[in-house]
């Protein structure tokens, strides 16, 4: 096994996907045989604690873990997390350290949520391995509720799935500590256990809500807006609807996939690009206009109106968007 491993998330990462780098980062260290783990968390820009000289004082910390290997003889594990946070200094003086590493004595992973810097990512390149961690969907924490279930040799009926993933979406750490305390019931766990205990509501990125309206599905929609309304503040949402049309308008206009992309000033290989060029027919102009002024409307309304007004009339803009995302298929 080589002493060097990198866990690789994505850049904007969330709770599931950061348990499961965590998990697999402890899962490599442990196939090592590390009798001894430090564990080290890099600050983020403008964190941190303050220093004299070129690394931070939480950086300066794991120099020494990475020139020595374990006091008693063993492997001597370093987890570093959030090394996509390393400065440029930093990252060379960490890339030259682990590019030294001696196998048996020392097994060295880092935890990355997007790229790591340069240096040290030219360093795993040629001499560790990646173990990159995909972007947690509904329907994985789904496949992993389901491993997570048959571990603990529970039975969930089908409406306690749904009832789970309706309140924790793809957060599976909070999704495990539910189902420990399911556990104790004993028998099948029905949507009503599920109901009685937990009144949490996911804290889910705003394209779900937007991929709820394009499929035509005002009551997952609806959910949606009041999901997100528990969490975020709601002209946030209005602002990501207003872009997210923008950018269908523009791919209705385009002659191709490469002009769109340059306009919205991204590359045509990106999953956003490449999402609004293939639904670019799904809506009319017109319905498309009516959803744009909509939008607006409901902005003014928002910094104008009663607050007391806002719930029923995100609602009923969301019923509204609904239709129109969907004009062409009525």
């Amino acid at each position: 096994m080589k002493p060097l491993h990198a866990v690789l998330g994505p850049s904007d990462a969330g709770p599931g996907e950061r348990q499961e780098m965590l998990d697999r980062a402890r899962r490599l260290i442990a196939q090592a045989g590390a009798d001894v783990v430090d564990r080290f968390d890099v600050p983020g820009r403008g964190a941190g604690e303050e220093g004299e000289g070129s690394l931070r004082p939480e950086v300066e910390r794991i120099i020494p873990a990475l020139q020595s290997g374990s006091l008693f003889g063993g492997t001597r594990g370093v987890l570093v997390m959030d090394a996509q946070n390393l400065q440029v200094a930093e990252a060379e003086i960490v890339a030259t350290l682990v590019a030294s590493l001696t196998p048996g004595e020392s097994v060295v992973v880092l935890v990355s949520a997007g790229s790591l810097p340069s240096a040290v990512a030219k360093v795993v390149k040629g001499e560790g391995e990646s173990h990159p961690v995909k972007k947690m969907r509904e329907h994985d924490a789904e496949d992993w509720l389901g491993q997570a279930v048959r571990e603990r040799r529970m039975r969930l009926e089908p409406d306690a799935v749904t009832a789970l993933l309706q309140r924790f979406g793809s957060d599976v750490a909070a999704l495990g500590q539910a189902l420990d305390q399911l556990v104790t019931i004993g028998g099948p766990v029905t949507a009503a256990d599920v109901a009685s205990r937990f009144r949490n509501r996911p804290d889910e990125p705003m394209w779900h809500y937007a991929d709820a309206l394009a499929a035509g599905k005002t009551g997952d929609a609806l959910r949606r807006l009041s999901d997100f309304l528990t969490h975020g503040h709601p002209l946030q949402l209005l602002a990501f609807v207003e872009s997210d049309l923008k950018r269908r308008s523009l791919a209705a206009a385009a002659p191709s996939l490469e002009v769109f992309a340059g306009w919205v000033g991204a590359r045509p290989d990106h999953y956003p690009v490449k999402k609004a060029w293939g639904a670019r027919t799904a809506t009319s102009e017109d319905d498309l206009r009516k959803a744009l002024d909509a939008v607006s409307r409901a902005d003014l309304a928002l910094k104008t109106a009663p607050e007391a007004t806002h719930r029923v009339m995100l609602e009923r803009l969301t019923v509204a968007l609904a239709r129109w995302y969907r004009g062409r298929s009525r």
